[in-house]
């Protein structure tokens, strides 16, 4: 690499909106103001709900349900037969 052409990598303080702040790194000059950050995100605090829209997931799971129990009969019968010993021909 070469010397002086690559920016300084300095510790910034980094402060959202909701008041959380926290220190990392970054070539950028000053601190840093977000407005959102992961206290206060609804996915990462768990106050998000995912919308169902037009049962989408109910019609997925309804269409593959069938398919899903003869697959699991299937290894059942696989099992059972394991289990039971070969009969003789006489």
């Amino acid at each position: 690499m070469k010397a002086g052409i690559h920016p300084a990598y300095e510790q910034v303080k980094v402060t959202c909106a909701c008041g959380h702040s926290f220190v990392t790194r970054s070539a950028h000059k000053g601190d840093i103001r977000v407005e959102i950050c992961s206290n206060c995100h609804p996915f990462f605090t768990g106050k998000q709900k995912l919308i169902d829209t037009e049962g989408r997931v109910d019609r997925f799971t309804k269409k593959y349900a069938k398919v899903r129990a003869e697959q699991a009969a299937a290894k059942d019968a696989a099992k059972l037969a394991k289990k039971q010993p070969a009969q003789p021909v006489a």
